[in-house]
């Protein structure tokens, strides 16, 4: 690893410990403004939509990552002290039939009313004609990465992991 990765990762580390809300809060607005530029550049968009971008970030830094944080949190309290395969598949269940059908109709209707800036009335037709499909498909993929984050990562890096897997 070269010194400026190592250098870039121990001020990471530091900043996780003195400010924790701030940097996951910091760190998903800027993962999801990075996947933003991927997917706009997939797309093929030839000039990049900076408002889009700015207001994902927004979603980043003032949703997903303190929510993020305080859910971790409360996973630790509800769970203090178990271990093992049994509480990791109580976690991810508890996550999955609570925080991710709200997250997804909450991301869809901030992406709906504020991104896109569409009209209430639009906004509930497309959540009621594609909020079952979009959860369905979440829970296809969201309870391995709940498990692995769960499982394998460390309390202050669970928000980083599921930013980079929201991400990609």
């Amino acid at each position: 690893m070269s010194d400026i990765v190592k250098e870039a990762w121990k001020k990471y580390l530091l900043a996780l410990q003195i400010h924790p809300l701030r940097t996951k809060a910091v760190t998903s607005g800027v993962l999801i403004g990075c996947s933003d530029i991927i997917a706009q550049k997939i797309s093929g968009i030839k000039k990049l939509q900076l408002r889009r971008l700015l207001l994902l970030m927004l979603f980043g830094f003032a949703y997903s990552g303190p929510f993020g944080h305080f859910l971790h949190k409360l996973m630790d309290i509800i769970f203090k002290g178990k271990k093992g395969n049994k509480a990791v598949a109580k976690k991810v269940l508890l996550e999955q039939l609570t925080s991710s059908p709200w997250n997804n109709l909450f991301f869809m209707m901030y992406y709906g009313l504020v991104v896109e800036g569409r009209p209430w009335g639009l906004v509930k037709n497309k959540v009621r004609k594609d909020y079952p499909s979009i959860q369905l498909t979440a829970w296809k993929f969201w309870p391995i990465v709940g498990w692995i984050n769960y499982q394998y990562m460390p309390l202050q890096f669970r928000v980083l992991f599921h930013s980079l897997a929201a991400s990609c």
